[in-house]
């Protein structure tokens, strides 16, 4: 193995490993945050407009 072939498994496992971080991320932390922000904001609308 070359130097070359070398550094294209390193960025290739540096590119693995963000994206696998980012996806454990947005599953845990994004996404639920979004969803409950969005149900959250959608029944105070709802409580708003019955108010008025």
């Amino acid at each position: 193995m070359d130097f070359s072939q070398f550094i294209g498994i390193l960025v290739f496992l540096t590119v693995f490993t963000i994206g696998f971080w980012l996806m454990i991320l947005l599953t845990t932390f994004i996404l639920p945050y979004w969803i409950f922000g969005a149900i959250k904001e959608k029944l105070t609308e709802g409580k708003k407009s019955k108010d008025t």
